[in-house]
């Protein structure tokens, strides 16, 4: 397989578990109707997605240095497919939660070994590409499975976002059973997973870097949960709520482009994660200030873009310290701050509330990368501090 074909295959994994995120978003409405659970228990849905992913990333992430990186993906998919067809056939909320679960367990199977495989074929410089194309590819991966959500939920309600999954999750599986090489290096070592674990916890930048990681995502993805609710409180219909994601997608995109322009012009990472945050801040403040009107759509933008200039510089500095174990490492802070998101999500639901959600998280993030930036904490290890 050549490596244009890989980087397709890959790009096409890795948006599926954002596109399987959002596409539920606007059917959340529809959920509470046909299974009469409130709106904050509907929210749910998201935040159970993001609990049973974090439990995923560490599964999958040992898998793969197991088993190898195609069988991993196959059986990952696989599941996600079941799980779908499980969806389709419950009668009850609870039962619809279980099947999100575990169709959520299977999509993890996208980032980590999908992110595994691209480190096996590349490296320096090309890596870095790499994952710069895909950062602006992911980009666009929340706008299209809002748009695509909205479109189905609106001819064929949620069961329709189901049947879109399950068709996805199939089209995957057979491309990759096709097509999709097995790149695990045969001397390929797998480091003691509790004493990583131990190191990992440890380590102060680990845990402000999962925090911050938490904070972006969970500020852009309180949206998606909370967005359509807000709509409904303000008399629209869900169909704008879709057309709303392609505003975000913009923001992130243009985040990511000015993220790559800044670092070209020698801007340090530890400062455009500053300016993220602090853009952050006031995107809430101004969805706060805006929410009786539609118009708190444009300060959200705001949060989209900080998360597009944010997210990339956070991930790519975390794990510095851990070379030696990068698969393992990377799998155990995936779950850390997946942990962190589902958490954050949980709560939000139960607020209810979009602009106190931002707010806190603009806060959080403000007083975080002022933190890391203060006391060298971007990219070292607990033996550095």
């Amino acid at each position: 397989m050549n490596s244009n074909n890989l980087l397709r295959l890959a790009v096409a994994l890795l948006m599926f578990g954002q596109i399987a995120q959002t596409l539920y978003s606007p059917a959340l409405a529809d959920i509470g109707r046909a299974f009469e659970v409130t709106s904050a228990a509907a929210a749910q849905v998201l935040s159970v997605y993001f609990l049973a992913f974090a439990a995923g990333v560490v599964v999958w992430g040992r898998l793969c240095d197991r088993i190898g990186r195609r069988p991993a993906m196959l059986a990952g998919l696989a599941l996600y497919a079941l799980a779908s067809v499980m969806a389709l056939g419950v009668s009850t909320f609870s039962g619809l939660l279980a099947a999100q679960a575990l169709a959520a367990f299977g999509a993890a199977v996208g980032s980590v070994v999908t992110q595994t495989l691209l480190r096996d074929c590349f490296s320096g410089q090309a890596l870095a590409r790499v994952f710069s194309m895909v950062g602006m590819a992911l980009a666009i991966s929340p706008a299209l499975g809002l748009f695509i959500g909205t479109s189905l939920v609106s001819g064929f309600g949620y069961r329709g976002v189901l049947v879109c999954l399950l068709i996805l999750a199939l089209i995957l599986f057979g491309w990759s059973a096709w097509t999709l090489p097995e790149t695990r290096p045969d001397n390929v070592s797998i480091p003691p997973l509790f004493a990583t674990l131990r190191r990992m916890l440890q380590d102060v930048a680990i845990w402000r870097a999962a925090s911050l990681v938490a904070v972006f995502n969970i500020a852009l993805f309180s949206y998606y949960s909370l967005g359509p609710f807000e709509f409904q409180r303000l008399g629209l219909g869900p169909e704008l709520f879709g057309y709303s994601g392609v505003v975000l997608a913009l923001g992130s995109g243009l985040g990511a482009a000015l993220n790559k322009h800044l670092l070209k012009r020698g801007m340090k990472v530890e400062q455009l994660i500053g300016i993220a945050a602090v853009v952050a801040l006031l995107g809430a403040l101004g969805v706060l200030g805006l929410r009786a009107s539609v118009w708190f759509i444009a300060p959200m933008l705001l949060v989209a873009l900080a998360f597009g200039m944010a997210i990339a510089n956070i991930l790519g500095s975390a794990l510095t310290g851990y070379g030696d174990r990068l698969g393992t490492a990377g799998a155990l802070f995936g779950l850390m701050y997946y942990l962190l998101i589902g958490s954050g999500l949980m709560l939000a639901a139960w607020s209810q509330s979009l602009g106190g959600t931002l707010l806190m998280c603009g806060v959080l993030a403000v007083f975080l990368s002022g933190w890391m930036s203060a006391y060298g904490l971007i990219g070292k290890n607990c033996s550095d501090v």
